[in-house]
This record gives C-alpha cells, structure tokens and sequence, in this order.
C-alpha cells in the first residue's frame, strides 16, 4: 500500500527525530484516553481505519521513526463525553519520553512530503510470528505495547511483530466494519480491539482500548468496500 505523509526531521541538543504524519488529517477517527478514562475507544471511518493499519505496519519496520496522528481536532462523535487525544507510536530506539514531546510537536510546522509503502504480506507474516509466540510463552515475556498518555497524547511504545500484529486488527476492523447491521443504520459498531496486545499489569490487568467503525455522513453516498459504484439510467438526451 502507498501511503502519503509529511516527515519533519527535528534536532534538540544531541537528539535528532524523525516525525512522519499522513498527509491527509483523518477528520473522521478519534481516541479517548484509556488510561485515565480506564476504556478507551477508537472509533474511525473507513478510510481512517485503513490508514491507521498502513500506519502500524509503517511503525513496525521504522524503528527510529515516530509516526504521529493528529486526532484531537476530528470532528467529534455525539457520544463522545471526553476530549480526544493525538496517537503516537514508536519503537523505544528513537528514545522518545512523552514529557519531551510537547516541545516537539510545537515544531511540526514545515513537513516535507513523502511517499512510503507497506508490505501487507511481511506485515501479516510477522503479526502471526507475535500470535505463535504468545501461545508458546503463555504471555510471559511477550513483546507489548506499552501505552501512556501526556499533554493530549496517547503513546504506544512497541516493536515491529506486536506493530504488525495491531496493524492486522485495524485491517479487520475496516474490512468487516462495513458489514455489520449497525453500521448501515449510522451506528457505531464495535469491530476489534487493541487490548490484546497491550502490556499487562503487575496484577495481570491490562488498559482497554476497542476499535470500532462508523460510517462518515452523509450515509446516502456510504459504499462498502469492494462493492461496485451503482451508475445513473442514461437519459434521452445522453443516448
């Protein structure tokens, strides 16, 4: 999949980032806080859950580059009682601490376009390596994503399987999405969920954060995937 960001390269002292955001801002896909709300729910349309599976499988094979997607300012759902936040996500090489990163985003200014791709088969290949070795370690000593929340932000600190393997379940949660009943009607329909693979507690508890689908308004134009557009009658004056 081609996908079309911005990158930034930021220097603080000794420190140099990299930044990439999707070049287009996803206005229909947001985030609470699961860590302060204790639930959090990520609710996208379908063009915002396809992007963020091709941006995990970028974050995977990235590991000195922090992915960032600006959702505080998506149009916001109507059950919505908390504000949202951004989502950022980075392998623990570029040494990121999320109390420096207000600092950083108030230097997101100028990006450089950019196109990336992302390989779904190496993607898939390394979620299911994630799956076998969950089942063989029982969960003890798994590779996680370690959430945390600052300054309006959810960060997800991980590696490149349990990357891939959130980037299959945002695939799932775009392509069965369209399908459910609830969906149709306008609904938000709860499609997946992250909290799999997040790191447990000490008391084996673990942050909860669902995914679920919405269709973007006006519901009258709403095609599901693979479905083939219908065309207009032709009339007299165009035979």
């Amino acid at each position: 999949m081609r996908l079309k960001v911005r990158e930034f390269r930021i220097r603080t002292g000794p420190h140099a980032y990299r930044i990439v955001q999707p070049w287009q801002p996803l206005r229909h896909t947001t985030v609470n806080d699961p860590v302060g709300q204790h639930w959090g729910y990520l609710l996208g349309d379908h063009e915002g859950l396809n992007a963020l599976a091709a941006l995990f499988s970028f974050a995977a094979f990235s590991r000195h580059t922090i992915v960032h997607v600006p959702l505080r300012h998506s149009i916001p759902r109507t059950f919505f009682t908390v504000d949202p936040v951004d989502l950022v996500l980075a392998h623990r090489s570029p040494g990121l601490r999320p109390s420096a990163w207000p600092g950083l985003r108030g230097r997101l200014r100028d990006g450089t376009p950019l196109t990336v791709r992302t390989n779904e088969q190496r993607t898939a290949a390394h979620a299911a390596d994630w799956e076998r070795e969950r089942e063989r370690r029982h969960e003890r000593a798994v590779e996680w994503l370690h959430p945390a929340v600052h300054a309006g932000t959810l960060f997800l600190h991980g590696g490149r399987d349990v990357f891939s393997a959130a980037s299959v379940a945002f695939s799932l949660a775009a392509g069965f999405g369209p399908l459910e009943k609830r969906a149709r009607k306008g609904h938000d329909a709860l499609i997946a969920s992250l909290t799999p693979y997040l790191a447990p507690s000490r008391a084996g508890h673990r942050t909860e954060l669902d995914i679920g689908f919405q269709a973007r308004p006006p519901l009258h134009r709403f095609r599901p995937p693979g479905r083939p557009a219908s065309r207009r009658p032709r009339t007299a004056a165009s035979a």
